[in-house]
């Protein structure tokens, strides 16, 4: 049988054999999909095997090359490869409807595409779908018994040698196995490496969304959508050639706890398939998210769109909104006359603050239950759930757990049961830190039994969003991003660059809790990682402005209550930013560089903007926004001495002129407008 996993086609044959072909257009007619079975000979043998390809262009542009798909099976089965053509009829169909998005970036979304459905020999097919913003396919099977999945061709080849950005996994130290399955276990962080396709490491894997920089000022990024019962993908590059190609977890084959806190589980040793599945089912999306100019990646609706539609019947109960956060500034309050950390007192402290401003919940992070133990009904003496939910009560502030993952996992229906009862509104649930299918299963296990107890959930510890939040808009948020966090112990990285990316790549998978809102704020040369007294990178602006740029319906105030009742007139503005939006344009924007962005709810218009290291003036054209009529509005803005002392800023009135307005924004800097 021939082999590909690790080579390139190019060397392995001597001739292909184009048959059929099939063709998709998006509704614009720019994005062309072409299908298929192409006869392949090996080198050195008689014997033929046809194997399903597709390739991309966004007009005259190559998006990919021919890129070979298939599955692996039990018994030696290999879907998209057969020993002849084995497509037997081939239907296509328009849709143009409009979809609902609770909890999101838009209210009502276009869900416009063509499709082609490829039935095969074997009760199997392929479906691709073209939008104008993208492609994808997915396998489906209707099998009568339940299979193993081996493994997953999945390439993706480029037609040149074209720049990246790659989000490599971070190989933890003391890892067993050998180099590539250490990499599976994860959380999902990285820096992006800006580099050449052939100069990937082939010994790294990537996680997703990963991008790739296409002729012409176009880009692809590539990621995954409804990714249930299944396995996460990642890319690896190929030994030769332009090609990335699939790679997946293996199942687990026998798994101990331990890890953080002993809240995590442990892989010890992997099965030679990925996944056991249903005969009868849906495989996850592989989607090309394809942009003329970057802004648009950072307005992309792809992934929502490919999720499957919610599951949860009734969302009345769900109710995004911001939380004051306790682990980020260490608990460090002070001006009071008790002993500040994980305690009733200090956690009374923090409800007081968010009824003060009207901020929805509070967080109890690590340190309520007792440690190790992974038993979420051992609570410290010092802390008094029921006492904290009905003082929260009276004060019109809910109360958040946060949770591990193996501790939820084991009891999961009378950890949310018990909760549910005593008045607790979510869980905030950690250190899964990999998406084996075993992992998978444990979001959407978790997803619908938080629902059941009307609970939200905000996944850390996570994996790229892939749709989620659309089947079950109780998943607020998903972390998977390398965030604010990390400012507390990493000197090396550069953060402020690192947030002038996401949007246009992890974005693209769907919201993330990047936990912004830092009060103590530095410049690049007197940024210093402290642990317990952490700072950001950049200026006070910027950190109002990214509760604009990103987009997260469940929204963090990471520092201390006590340094935002000193900077009363910020917290004011962090406090009233609307979490979910009724619309949204992205304005401009290049990738690592800056980005505007207008998001509306109701009748009020947010403009967020941030830049790089590089100070610049911005003109922001308001002439695109519907209905826009406003002449003035409250701006935010870097002040005169912000390169100096990145806290530096002005609040005043901007005026409006001729639907234009110009803001400079200061290295590491940001500005926001309500109008």
């Amino acid at each position: 049988m021939k082999k590909l996993l690790f080579s390139a086609l190019l060397l392995l044959t001597v001739s292909a054999f184009a048959q059929k072909q099939y063709t998709l257009q998006s509704p614009d007619g720019k994005i062309t999909v072409t299908v298929s079975e192409d006869e392949v000979i090996e080198m050195g043998s008689e014997q033929s095997e046809y194997w399903l390809n597709y390739s991309v262009k966004h007009d005259e542009t190559v998006v990919l090359d021919k890129s070979e798909i298939a599955m692996h099976i039990d018994n030696g089965r290999m879907l998209g490869v057969s020993s002849k053509p084995s497509i037997t009829t081939a239907k296509t169909k328009s849709v143009n409807q409009t979809v609902k998005a609770p909890f999101y970036k838009r209210a009502e979304i276009r869900d416009q595409y063509n499709e082609l459905v490829l039935n095969f020999k074997g009760n199997y097919k392929v479906v691709f779908r073209a939008y104008n913003e993208g492609v994808a396919y997915r396998f489906q099977t209707d099998f009568k018994k339940p299979f193993e999945v081996r493994r997953e061709t999945a390439q993706f080849n480029f037609d040149d040698d074209y720049q990246a950005l790659v989000p490599y996994v971070l190989r933890r130290a003391g890892q067993e196995g050998d180099l590539i399955n250490q990499q599976f276990y994860n959380s999902f962080e990285n820096t992006y490496t800006h580099t050449a396709l052939s100069q990937m490491d082939t010994q790294k894997l990537a996680f997703l969304p990963l991008l790739v920089e296409l002729k012409d000022g176009k880009k692809a990024v590539i990621t995954e959508a409804d990714l249930e019962d299944y396995p996460g993908l990642y890319l690896r590059k190929q030994n030769v050639g332009n090609g990335l190609f699939a790679v997946h977890a293996g199942y687990p084959k026998t798994r101990e706890q331990g890890g953080h806190n002993n809240l995590q589980w442990i892989v010890k040793e992997r099965e030679n398939y990925i996944a056991k599945v249903e005969g009868k089912r849906s495989f996850p999306w592989r989607c090309i998210v394809i942009s003329e100019n970057d802004k648009e990646l950072a307005d992309s609706d792809l992934v929502y769109l490919l999720a499957a539609p919610s599951r949860v019947e009734d969302v009345s109960w769900i109710q995004p909104g911001k939380v004051a956060w306790d682990w980020w500034n260490a608990w460090n309050i002070y001006g009071v006359d008790f002993k500040a950390g994980i305690n009733n007192d200090t956690y009374k402290y923090y409800i007081d603050f968010a009824a003060q401003y009207g901020i929805e919940y509070v967080i109890l992070d690590e340190g309520w239950a007792v440690n190790k133990q992974a038993d979420l009904f051992q609570v410290m003496p010092e802390i008094d759930i029921k006492e904290l939910v009905d003082y929260g009560i009276e004060r019109n502030v809910g109360i958040v757990l946060w949770v591990g993952y193996a501790a939820i996992d084991k009891d999961m229906e009378h950890v949310c049961q018990h909760y549910s009862d005593l008045g607790v509104k979510g869980f905030k649930v950690d250190f899964m830190d990999g998406d084996d299918q075993m992992i998978v299963d444990f979001y959407y296990r978790m997803a619908k039994t938080a629902a059941k107890h009307h609970l939200f959930v905000d996944f850390h510890g996570a994996y790229k969003p892939t749709g989620l939040n659309r089947t079950y808009p109780n998943v607020l948020n998903h972390e998977g991003v390398y965030g604010l966090e990390q400012a507390k112990w990493d000197n090396q990285s550069d953060l402020v660059t690192n947030e002038v990316t996401i949007p246009f790549i992890r974005m693209v998978a769907g919201p993330l809790d990047y936990t912004q809102g830092a009060m103590k704020n530095a410049n690049k040369n007197n940024f210093a990682a402290v642990y317990t007294e952490p700072m950001s990178q950049g200026t006070r602006c910027r950190q109002l402005a990214e509760y604009v740029i990103f987009e997260s319906p469940f929204n963090m105030l990471c520092d201390s209550p006590s340094n935002y009742l000193k900077e009363d007139e910020c917290t004011q503005f962090i406090a009233n930013v609307p979490t979910t939006w009724d619309e949204t344009i992205v304005l401009d924007g290049k990738v690592g560089e800056y980005l505007v962005i207008a998001r509306r709810k109701d009748f009020r218009w947010y403009v967020g903007a941030i830049t790089n290291w590089e100070e610049r003036d911005i003109e922001i054209d308001l002439s695109v926004l519907p209905n826009f009529s406003a002449k003035s509005g409250r701006i935010f803005r870097d002040g005169p001495n912000a390169n100096r002392a990145a806290r530096d800023y002005v609040s005043e009135q901007a005026q409006v002129w001729g639907n234009k307005v110009i803001v400079h924004l200061a290295k590491g800097g940001g500005a926001v407008i309500v109008f």
